[in-house]
């Protein structure tokens, strides 16, 4: 008999559907040949410090570094029931042959491979993978499993990648919680540290931006002409005068044809990208309502990373075009006559899943019984399949030369010579919106320009100034953090380009390291817009660079990724390892300094009082709660004025005149041991103690 485990309880009772199960069972369905189980999530994880010895219960910083020498796994608190089911299913002597069903991805491989270790089960498994929960892909995938070893290298990148997750995550930590005493402790992670610093830097950018004004000059020519950029305004003014009531002409008139493309299909980045900018989903939201979406049969597996789908769908998806077209009152009418499938194709840009698409399911339904969300990303998920079908978004594109007294001005704009499949996606979007979401901005929209001819003049022009400022950057947003993080923060990637980026965290991931930064207290949203808190900014500023750094995580993202796909020269054990000894480093470097140069940004030490210079060693003296002290610290010079002396307060200016005379005034009202008054001189010995000089008797 064959036991499915599955990820969840949905998916299984989908399976099991399929499948012929029909028995219901406390946690699993049984039918005549097979079992139905799933997971909810992870059931096991790995163990935390405690598991490995008691005394990391304290978080100590002598204890640091933690680096396990054998991986253990433990069972999560809250899934204990569950797995116990699934442990005795597995270990059923009925049992021969168990079907992997968790997800098809990295930590869908990490929920069923942590299962099948803590069990120490034996038994053979196949692997099902799937892009699909319809019944056609089920039964295709069933038909086509595969042994579980074919997918070894899948694991040991997920298993490396938790693994360094592990290690930096408990050590960092630890080690800056305990170095900064930060109540509640700091949480540091190897993908969430370096997304937290480029929102803070970010908002640093925009804090420090200077507006700077600058100056145009415009000509009334029956279009925008406008001059060059002047930074002083008197210079604008200058050529307005010199402009005014004189004659303009055209000296020149380039025109270039110009075609965009149809955009590929999402991946999953892509889609939050979008949802974000149309409707203001957060990007964990877009990931729950397209979950949903492949868990009703509506979506193909959302976490995936690829734009592109496989030669062998070509048939398929050309089926499906058409089904969506009639299905989906947004694109019934505007479906290309003619959709370019071809183009959708690349064999190599498909790892484990193909692009986001609808499913034939879509013909079933209907829209409106839909909730909202899950609507909505529907229809955008159903609306670039059209597009990337489309044909191209030609036009012209024109720039006039127009000179008036000696100056150059220029004219730009654009002639659109074949709407393509631009205007089919903004018909969709403007049917799916139906007024209810924001639209986001065509940036590279201009102006038609009026037919103009070189030699053409414009007779009594007038010109005006006209005042523009430097434009800060903007605050990240959802769809802005997202493809920051999709290239690791590198600007130099051109828009759309068909190359392999260096991104940090992975598609499935980069949503839930957003929503751990606002749940920890490191950022917030304000609308759309994200901004640091004031203890992320403070993170940010006490933590090395080794830590916050978005190539590194990006580098060993790409490892991770070579890793998987059995192309890395280096195991998932030695990447373990070469995570190990960055922790090992970081808390060398980090031990190394001194405590009393350390800047507590948390805690910043309160001004002090300077009252003079150390008889000893020349740095200031300054006033603390107990004492007037050398700031030079515990490990300095040692010289100190302690403030009570035999029972009497030494005020500051006594203590200042101590350090500047070496001796004080007369202070009265001393008590000795013996529990006598009596009056005297502090004076300043030699080797910077003090003692008493009394006055002569009368």
């Amino acid at each position: 008999m064959r036991l499915i485990i599955a990820e969840k309880p949905s998916v299984g009772r989908t399976l099991a559907a399929v499948l012929g199960a029909e028995t219901e069972q406390k946690g699993y369905i049984e039918g005549a040949d097979c079992i139905v189980t799933w997971c909810r999530g992870h059931l096991v994880e790995l163990a935390m410090p405690e598991y490995y010895d008691e005394k990391y219960a304290q978080h100590k910083i002598e204890n640091l570094p933690i680096i396990p020498q054998v991986w253990q796994l433990t069972v999560m608190t809250n899934a204990a029931e569950q797995y116990e089911t699934v442990k005795r299913l597995m270990l059923d002597p009925r049992i021969t042959e168990i079907v992997e069903a968790t997800d098809a991805g990295r930590e869908g491989e990490c929920i069923f491979r942590y299962v099948y270790l803590r069990t120490e089960c034996k038994k053979p498994v196949l692997r099902l993978w799937i892009s699909s929960l319809e019944e056609s892909a089920i039964r295709q995938g069933f038909a086509n499993l595969k042994p579980m070893s074919a997918y070894d290298n899948l694991f040991a990148a997920g298993f490396a990648r938790a693994k360094a997750d592990w290690l930096i995550g408990i050590n960092g930590s630890r080690l800056f919680s305990a170095l900064f005493r930060v109540k509640g402790g700091i949480s540091v992670g190897r993908v969430q540290t370096p997304t937290l610093a480029m929102i803070v830097q970010r908002d640093a950018e925009i804090s420090e931006f200077v507006k700077k004004p600058y100056y145009t000059v415009e000509l009334d020519c029956e279009c925008k002409v406008v001059s060059e950029h002047f930074a002083e305004q008197a210079q604008a003014e200058a050529l307005q005068a010199q402009c005014s009531g004189q004659t303009a002409t055209v000296t020149a008139i380039r025109r270039e044809k110009k075609t965009e493309h149809p955009p590929k299909l999402y991946h999953l980045t892509g889609l939050q990208v979008a949802a974000n900018k149309m409707f203001g989903y957060t990007a964990e939201e877009t990931l729950n309502y397209a979950q949903s979406l492949y868990e009703s049969k509506l979506l193909t597996y959302p976490r995936t990373d690829s734009n592109y789908i496989t030669t062998d769908m070509e048939q398929t998806v050309t089926a499906l075009i058409r089904t969506v077209g009639e299905a989906m009152p947004v694109a019934a009418d505007i479906l290309s006559d003619t959709p370019d499938v071809k183009r959708l194709i690349n064999d190599s840009k498909v790892s484990d899943h193909h692009a986001l698409l609808p499913t034939a399911e879509i013909a079933n339904i209907c829209l409106s019984s839909l909730p909202l969300g899950e609507r909505n990303i529907l229809s955008l998920v159903a609306a670039r399949l059209i597009a990337a079908v489309g044909t191209p978004h030609v036009y012209e594109a024109v720039t006039a030369e127009i000179t008036c007294a000696g100056a150059i001005f220029t004219s730009t704009g654009r002639t659109v010579m074949q709407e393509g499949w631009k205007g089919m996606s903004q018909t969709m979007r403007g049917r799916m919106t139906n007024a209810q979401t924001d639209m986001p901005e065509d940036d590279d929209a201009e102006d038609t320009l009026p037919q103009l001819t070189e030699g053409q003049t414009f007779e009594h022009v007038q010109a005006a100034v006209t005042e523009h400022f430097s434009k800060p950057p903007k605050p990240y947003t959802d769809a802005t953090l997202l493809s920051a993080m999709e290239r690791a923060g590198n600007d130099s990637y051109e828009k759309d380009a068909d190359i392999e980026k260096k991104g940090i965290g992975t598609q499935a991931t980069r949503a839930a390291v957003i929503e751990g930064l606002v749940k920890r207290g490191f950022i917030v949203r304000r609308g759309k817009q994200i901004h640091p808190t004031e203890k992320g900014k403070l993170l940010i500023q006490v933590v090395p660079q080794s830590l916050k750094s978005a190539k590194t995580t990006a580098e060993w993202e790409t490892v991770l990724q070579q890793i998987e796909r059995g192309k890395s020269d280096i195991t998932g054990d030695e990447f373990t390892e070469q995570i190990a000894g960055q922790v090992r480093r970081l808390i060398r470097d980090e031990l190394a300094v001194p405590p009393e140069t350390r800047n507590n940004p948390f805690y910043p030490a309160p001004e002090r009082s300077v009252i003079g210079a150390c008889p000893k060693c020349g740095k200031p003296v300054a006033e603390y709660p107990k004492s007037y002290a050398c700031s030079s610290g515990k490990n300095g010079c040692g010289f100190v004025i302690w403030k009570t002396m035999c029972s009497r307060k030494i005020p500051p200016e006594q203590a200042k005149k101590l350090l500047e005379l070496h001796t004080t005034d007369l202070i009265r009202g001393f008590t000795s041991k013996a529990g006598r008054t009596f009056d005297a001189y502090v004076i300043l010995k030699t080797d910077g103690t003090q003692g008493f000089a009394f006055p002569p008797r009368e």
